[in-house]
């Protein structure tokens, strides 16, 4: 297969990958998911992603119905991958994409839910020599060595339960003979596309191996440096040739630790002069000892390699089973930290009680909310019920009332549930979209964006599946006497197409009569803080258009005019909206603080 054939990999890119890879190692690569070898052979980590995610999830990427909903997945993913216990993990985690069946997702679902009891059940100290040991394997290059020792050191924690049970039926004894002869070789054994001859010895693996490659050094530093052992042997004041070679041999086998009589048995029996006896003993002595070292190691590798045939279908399984458990267990991680529940996926509909959204820190309301056909119930925390069967919802309300952040939340939820991944909710049940379409307001209208916009929510309701539509202020890309016709017209299509939508507006006043299983939905300002700030229920009332309350921004400008001007000109604005509303909020927040 030409590695142009992948999206993403241009000409540059496949003789990088050729270069340093080979193609036929860059294709496993490629197919495995494995952004490692992509970013150790020179691809930016981003770009190295991209690729593996279309190469692995291209159907499932077509989910991603808008730009908005690319940046909530990429972000969901990121997210997650912070909680990766491993390097590889995170990029594992980084090219999830949704899936393309329900069974897949359930799987997906079923793996997390055994991993997440494991981690859970750990207790602190358990929890923490797990994270110790995958930092150390991290640490070590992540290579085979430092996975077997990390499979032995993970299979007394968590019991043999859930994703642990992969590392009980494991042959320690001869595990722990690999890792011996693991630490003593270099370079790849066993395995798809292995060279057998690449397999070389380490240093410490054999004393004597590690000796003779000592004299073979000091051999090649004299032979590099023969006008200098010239010089310092003349230099002992010899007389003749005979006592100028046997000093030249005891020093060689000084400088060396090469026995004399091996020093001797090298050198020639005759030589031109000194110069040329020294040349010809040093080259000799260094073939000799290159020999020597090339027999040794040949002996310890075979023996190594028998140790690690013998334990080379163990290795491999223990290699896949660490990887798998960083994987299963960086997802357990990241659902636990952020108190993630599996949803029940549905055929149709999107609902949840109890829901957060994962970019915002801090102390936040829950939000229960649906459309469509569902069963998720309010729960024991007099959370209202969110209607079923209605399947277009206007949203409407007060200004930083969470509208939007309430949008990017059912989308958060709709692609964590495609990924097979849990959610931020207490409950959930969630449909299955062929596309998300996110979109969010625009600071500024004109034409261009009127079009783009239009480009962008439009196509995913003409094609076949069912469209999940999320839309922001539909009325600030355009003039809004037009705005509400134009959404008007997209609740129609929404609802014939059989699609799912929550439409943000201001305008639910100017709306013509919605469908009968369209509905207005409302979140209200319900006055000022001790501090003067807006204070909101952020959970929506169904069936009522909410309102911005202007009041109460126009009490806190003028609580907090500069002067006695600017409070008369706010004063003036206040009994526009309502000169006793103003007043009202004033003495409440007031009696509040």
């Amino acid at each position: 297969m030409r590695l142009q054939e992948y999206w993403g990999v241009g000409p540059k890119t496949a003789e990088l990958l050729e270069a340093e890879l080979g193609v036929e190692r860059a294709v496993r690569a490629i197919e495995s998911a494995d952004v490692g070898t992509l970013v150790d052979a020179g691809l930016p980590r981003g770009r190295a992603t991209r690729i593996l995610r279309r190469a692995t999830g291209a159907a499932g990427l077509d989910t991603l119905g808008t730009g908005d909903a690319r940046d909530v997945y990429g972000d969901l993913l990121e997210l997650a991958a912070a909680d990766a216990l491993t390097a590889g993990a995170a990029d594992r985690i980084r090219v999830l994409t949704p899936l393309e069946t329900r069974e897949a997702a359930e799987e997906r679902l079923d793996r997390i839910d055994a991993a997440t009891a494991a981690w859970t059940g750990l207790d602190g100290d358990e929890r923490e020599s797990v994270i110790g040991t995958f930092a150390e394997y991290d640490a070590a290059g992540a290579g085979r060595r430092a996975a077997v020792e990390a499979a032995l050191a993970l299979r007394s924690v968590g019991d043999g339960d859930g994703p642990f049970d992969r590392l009980a039926d494991l042959d320690a004894e001869s595990l722990a003979d690999a890792v011996d002869a693991l630490g003593a070789v270099e370079g790849e054994f066993g395995g798809a596309g292995a060279d057998p001859d690449a397999l070389s010895v380490g240093e410490g693996a054999d004393e004597r191996l590690d000796s003779l490659r000592t004299q073979l050094a000091a051999a090649r530093r004299l032979n590099d440096a023969a006008l200098d052992v010239l010089e310092t042997v003349r230099g002992q004041g010899v007389r003749s040739l005979e006592e100028f070679q046997r000093a030249v041999l005891s020093y060689v086998a000084e400088e060396t630790g090469v026995a004399a009589g091996e020093v001797r048995s090298v050198a020639p029996d005759e030589a031109r002069d000194e110069t040329d006896f020294v040349s010809a003993t040093l080259r000799a002595l260094v073939a000799e000892l290159e020999g020597r070292v090339a027999d040794r190691e040949a002996t310890v590798a075979a023996e190594l390699r028998d140790v690690l045939d013998e334990a080379g279908e163990s290795v491999a399984v223990a290699v896949d089973a660490v990887d798998a458990l960083a994987f299963d267990l960086s997802l357990a991680r990241f659902a636990a930290t952020h108190d993630l529940t599996r949803p029940t996926l549905v055929e149709d509909g999107l609902a949840v009680r109890g829901a957060r959204n994962l970019f915002i820190d801090g102390d936040i309301q829950p939000i229960t909310y649906g459309v469509g056909t569902h069963g998720v119930t309010g729960g024991a925390d007099e959370a209202p019920d969110p209607p079923s069967g209605d399947r277009v919802a206007v949203l409407t309300g007060a200004n930083s009332g969470g509208k939007t952040t309430l949008l990017e939340t059912l989308c958060g939820v709709a692609l964590l549930a495609a990924m097979g991944l849990p959610v931020p909710a207490e409950a959930g049940e969630v449909g299955r979209f062929d596309a998300v379409v996110f979109h969010r307001r625009h600071a500024s209208f004109n034409a261009g964006v009127l079009e783009s916009t239009l480009r962008s929510v439009v196509p995913p309701l003409t094609g076949e599946g069912r469209a999940l539509m999320l839309v922001d202020e539909f009325e600030a890309i355009t003039e809004p006497g037009r705005a509400a016709d134009l959404l008007n017209g997209l609740v129609d299509l929404t609802v014939d197409r059989g699609a799912l939508g929550v439409f943000v507006t201001h305008l639910a006043d100017d709306l013509s009569p919605l469908p009968t299983t369209a509905r207005v939905d409302g979140i209200f300002a319900e006055g000022l803080t001790d501090d003067l700030d807006l204070r909101v229920d952020y959970q929506p009332r169904f069936g009522t258009v909410g309102r911005s309350t202007p009041e109460f921004i126009v009490s806190r400008l003028v609580a907090n005019a500069r002067d006695r001007d600017e409070r008369a000109a706010f004063r003036s604005i206040a009994a526009a909206v309502g000169e006793e509303a103003v007043q009202r909020t004033l003495s409440d927040a007031e009696w509040e603080a």
